[in-house]
């Protein structure tokens, strides 16, 4: 049965960007784009789904993405940051949809409710649909002081979406010091999960305020995009363009409005340290999936 009501037409809009981490590949990555996969597939189509990985990385993902019908693979010629594959991202979206809302996640995450964590991502990109200059985060409650996360200082209450509140960000700051991160757990702040949701134009605009050397590189690609000369665009671009943390350089910075969706009691963590991963997963006596248990 088809649906014509008003949600499943604003729905159509919605798309996906899996973030592929650059710097580490030893942890099971087939195995984890497969399950980012298969979780985002429940909210968005594979048709509207973008995975952006590294060009040497290609074969490894070929599997997972490029053996499905849908999931589109962008891959970089090299690492230069998350900024960049954020912005390069946005403007592929742009140029097919440019009044998307777009949901992007790291593909590398651990996380155990994932029936509380889909409603939230739903419900930021319902808000993003509805107040389309702003750019939303998904929080979530620390259980200790970390230095090695983003941390979100949450302000007033802008309004709801769904049954969650929706509040300003007073202050993003990311990878804090020991004291500061002790400082930002006690005042009760969030920890960032690098999940947010965003109209493409609204991500661009924040990457040309805060990062022009890099935007100014990515600007012109949409020109070569289905061309012959597209690959040759894109390595050129990321010969010249620095490299650039996207939440360290854009999102700290950035003037555009910044929201935060605060989810609570969420195991989640990425697979950047394998301590971490098997201390969260311990302390929250979760099943360890193969390619976790494989690092300790």
């Amino acid at each position: 049965m088809v649906r014509s009501d008003k949600r499943s037409a604003e729905r159509e809009a919605l798309w996906a960007v899996l973030l592929e981490e650059g710097k580490d590949r030893r942890l099971g990555s087939r195995a984890r784009l497969c399950e980012t996969l298969d979780r985002i597939g429940r909210l968005v189509p594979p048709e509207r789904t973008l995975a952006v990985g590294i060009e040497s990385h290609a074969r490894d993902e070929e599997g997972p993405v490029r053996g499905k019908a849908g999931p589109y693979l962008l891959d970089q010629p090299e690492d230069r940051g998350t900024g960049a594959a954020v912005l390069l991202a946005a403007l592929w979206i742009e140029a097919r949809a440019p009044r998307a809302t777009v949901v992007f996640l790291p593909s590398d995450h651990v996380i155990g409710e994932e029936g509380s964590f889909l409603p939230r991502v739903a419900e930021m990109a319902d808000f993003v649909e509805r107040q389309p200059q702003w750019m939303v985060l998904l929080g979530v409650q620390p259980r200790e002081s970390e230095m090695e996360y983003g941390w979100i200082e949450p302000g007033q209450r802008v309004r709801w979406t769904g049954p969650s509140p929706v509040y300003s960000i007073r202050r993003f700051q990311d990878k804090p010091s020991k004291e500061c991160a002790e400082a930002l757990f006690t005042r009760g702040c969030l920890r960032n999960t690098f999940v947010w949701a965003a109209r493409p134009g609204v991500v661009l605009e924040a990457g040309r305020e805060c990062v022009p050397s890099l935007y100014e590189q990515l600007i012109r690609l949409p020109a070569f995009w289905a061309s012959e000369h597209e690959r040759w665009a894109l390595q050129h671009a990321y010969a010249l363009a620095p490299t650039v943390n996207f939440s360290r350089s854009i999102l700290e910075p950035c003037s555009q409005p910044l929201a935060v969706v605060k989810m609570r009691g969420l195991t989640w963590c990425d697979l950047g340290s394998p301590g971490r991963v098997l201390k969260t997963l311990a302390g929250f006596r979760i099943a360890v999936p193969w390619h976790a248990a494989a690092i300790a």
